[in-house]
């Protein structure tokens, strides 16, 4: 299914004005790629969800502060739900691990809000994207939307491109490895 992200900036503005309706047309658009990042992420599908609704709940809190990257919504959404799905693995790794301090010492407590330090952290790794994809041709551009952020499968975006499976998947593989190496330059830093 493909959505209109040009219209995101739009629904943004409307929802931090209170309109709710705008705010579910957000939610409507970007959920299933939300939540399929944080499956990746904890490969539990009930974990994933809830994990989801954590991600719109810190947009709805933050709708005055989102960054929207190329008229979308979603890598702002996507880096979120990343962040929050980790926070919540290590909660349920803690809570499994039987060997874990009862007192939770070294743990974040449930619901606590990041750090400032890893919310300036998450800012860069959005800027990082945001600036590795500018950084792209026209074509890799196009492939970065519908096989990373979107939930484009590779033939559907070969047919979309009019190039080879085999073609999709060996850019992607490239644009994948680009922004590893990107993100990593900054994780040395920190």
């Amino acid at each position: 299914m493909r959505t209109d992200e040009s219209a995101d900036r739009t629904l943004l503005t409307r929802a931090a004005g209170g309109d709710g309706t705008a705010f579910a047309e957000i939610y409507d658009r970007h959920v299933r790629p939300v939540y399929w990042q944080a499956y990746a992420v904890l490969r539990d599908a009930d974990a994933a969800q809830e994990t989801a609704q954590d991600t719109f709940l810190t947009l709805w809190r933050r709708i005055d502060s989102v960054r929207i990257v190329d008229e979308s919504v979603l890598p702002w959404l996507l880096t979120t739900a990343r962040f929050t799905a980790l926070n919540a693995g290590r909660r349920l790794t803690a809570v499994r691990d039987r060997s874990a301090p009862l007192d939770g010492a070294g743990e974040d407590p449930p619901g606590a809000a990041p750090s400032p330090e890893d919310e300036v952290l998450a800012g860069e790794i959005r800027d990082l994207i945001a600036d590795a994809v500018h950084d792209l041709s026209p074509t890799d551009q196009r492939l970065y939307r519908l096989c990373v952020e979107g939930e484009q499968t590779y033939e559907r975006a070969a047919a979309e491109l009019g190039v080879t499976h085999a073609a999709v998947r060996n850019r992607v593989s490239r644009l994948r490895g680009r922004l590893r190496a990107d993100l990593s330059t900054l994780r040395e830093q920190s």
